[in-house]
């Protein structure tokens, strides 16, 4: 059954593999490993590389990239300091799977029936009584429903931007209050609340789930989209072309930068900018043909072109991203916090 289950896992990730295909860039000023980590840690974070799924091993990579597998080596081990993989000892290298809280919350269930039947047979098989087995079930239900009193959202202090881009969509899509907490004052707001659910992006959930132990909180981890009508939009923009992308996050930006970079190399020009940096924002707005914004930016973005039209020769296009959560993510929160 193990060597079964291994092999679906292989070939699951194999097809993942061809829908998200690593690209580097072999001779560009961003290091090989940076473009590598970058674009590996997106396809987890959006969930094209899902929970438990084995990554191709070092030598096949390295082939397929044309790295050398030392390099491949080094981005996996940082990979797994980062919570991102676990590597199994004569296995290989599998997407990790969070915490059983994780776990629990984002499992879907297509025969519900049958899945609470099992549960409960489990249960007895441990030796549970049906009595107990009762009200393990309703003290599990009641925690969940108390956790979702206080929701709020993590992120670390250098990039607040992508928590607040997470809150407004929770607001928008869910109509719930949300609130930004930074990653190292997360352990002291847990502190003081008496019940909380914590949102955070893969990027940031071992680290998030760590601090949540401590005070017995509930973590949901998202996936973030994976953006693919915008990446089709790089692909078709003509050599020599100039594309600008605006967002809240900093870290999103430099991200970005480093998969468009993977995908086009330097057929194109990329500039960024933060929607509250109104210099660089209008460097972008003059010299951009096609300009990329997180939905969190797009009504100032519109402002900040249409205040600059007349000193434009050709105003650049403007696009709205698709949400910064994915969609299934989205639909699994509001499962999880009870939202109609």
């Amino acid at each position: 059954m193990h060597d079964e289950m291994q092999d679906n896992q292989k070939v699951n990730c194999q097809h993942l593999t061809m829908k998200f295909r690593i690209q580097i860039q072999l001779d560009s000023d961003v290091p090989a490993s940076t473009q590598l980590l970058s674009q590996l840690s997106f396809a987890i974070a959006s969930g094209q590389y899902p929970s438990g799924y084995q990554l191709p091993s070092t030598r096949a990579l390295a082939m397929q990239t044309g790295l050398h597998r030392n390099t491949v080596s080094k981005v996996y081990h940082q990979l797994e300091e980062w919570g991102f993989v676990d590597a199994q000892a004569g296995s290989g290298i599998y997407v990790r799977i969070l915490g059983k809280q994780a776990r629990n919350h984002f499992d879907q269930f297509p025969q519900a029936t049958q899945a609470v039947q099992k549960s409960v047979s489990e249960l007895l098989g441990l030796g549970c009584s049906l009595e107990q087995a009762r009200e393990l079930f309703l003290s599990e239900i009641d925690w969940r429903a108390r956790c979702g009193a206080v929701v709020l959202v993590t992120a670390p202090a250098r990039d607040l931007g992508i928590g607040e881009l997470m809150r407004q969509e929770l607001i928008q899509s869910l109509g719930i209050e949300v609130q930004v907490v930074p990653l190292e004052q997360l352990s002291q707001v847990l502190a003081s609340t008496s019940a909380s659910t914590v949102v955070t992006s893969r990027y940031f959930a071992d680290q998030a789930e760590a601090l949540a132990a401590e005070h017995s909180a509930r973590v949901i981890p998202i996936n973030i989209n994976p953006f693919t009508k915008e990446i089709d939009v790089i692909k078709n923009i003509p050599k020599d072309g100039c594309l600008g992308v605006v967002s809240l996050s900093s870290g999103a930006l430099r991200v970005i930068e480093i998969i468009f970079h993977g995908l086009r190399g330097d057929d194109i020009l990329v500039l960024t900018a933060q929607i509250e940096d109104v210099a660089r924002l209008r460097a972008v707005i003059r010299s951009a043909q096609t300009i990329i914004s997180d939905q969190a930016s797009f009504e100032a973005l519109k402002v900040a072109v249409d205040k600059m039209r007349p000193e434009l020769i050709r105003p650049p296009q403007i696009m709205c991203a698709d949400s910064y959560i994915s969609s299934d993510s989205m639909a699994q929160l509001r499962r999880e916090l009870n939202v109609m």
